[in-house]
């Protein structure tokens, strides 16, 4: 392997799609990876866009929107460090779902959908143990979806507002005082409720001492007390 392509495949072996791929494999996929930069505030692809390449995360915040027919922006997802996106550009061209756009810099390593798919013809194996990663990444989302059905607006906020504690963490963030940079509106959102109601549960949390908001910002100051309203 050369090792230029050791940072790819240290970044890759974390990244679930992946995870089932051995040392060679992963060497393979990261000799097809290009280093990309993009500044905050920049628009990655929209929705509509062909799809040609995919992207992991090295570095920085991205997120996923789509919008309404009414004019809405709604956010779909938050990605940081060793999160990938656009990853079904890795086998079609078909358009985009939705806009991903960067909330700070963000440094990543792109896959060309037309180089990985002549990976994947070459090397049967890679392409078998991808279509299992993704099969399992299909059955969480469906088993996540099913629990948010069952779930109260408060519980799926807490959800959401654990998961970005867990990404924060994962960054460098400590056990205690976690800051989130997330606006009431995203966390409404990516807890599939309105901004109302996700307001008010905040405003709960926020007497409880659990968390102090700020503008675009959170700071969790106990995440282990958000289990007590996950269920």
């Amino acid at each position: 392997m050369d090792t230029r392509e050791q940072p790819a495949v240290e970044l890759l072996m974390h990244v679930p799609v992946f995870e089932t791929l051995g040392p060679r494999e992963l060497a393979r996929v990261a000799a097809v990876t290009v280093p990309r930069t993009f500044d905050a505030g920049h628009v990655i692809f929209r929705e509509g866009d062909n799809s040609d390449t995919c992207y992991v995360v090295r570095s920085g915040h991205a997120r996923a929107v789509r919008e309404h027919g009414d004019g809405r922006t709604l956010t779909l997802a938050h990605f940081g460090p060793g999160d990938i996106f656009g990853e079904l550009a890795m086998f079609d061209d078909e358009r985009r779902s939705a806009t991903v756009e960067t909330l700070d810099q963000v440094e990543a390593v792109a896959v060309l959908g037309p180089d990985m798919r002549r990976l994947l013809r070459e090397h049967s194996d890679i392409a078998v143990k991808l279509v299992i990663s993704l099969g399992r990444r299909l059955r969480e989302a469906n088993e996540r979806i099913s629990r948010q059905s069952f779930q109260t607006v408060q519980s799926r906020v807490a959800g959401v507002l654990g998961q970005l504690v867990i990404q924060a963490q994962s960054e460098g963030a400590g056990d205690k005082e976690v800051l989130v940079t997330v606006t009431q509106a995203d966390v409404a959102q990516l807890a599939g409720s309105s901004r109302e109601s996700a307001s008010r549960f905040l405003a709960v949390l926020e007497r409880a001492g659990v968390v102090t908001q700020g503008r675009g910002r959170l700071t969790v100051h106990d995440p282990a007390a958000l289990q007590r309203y996950v269920y």
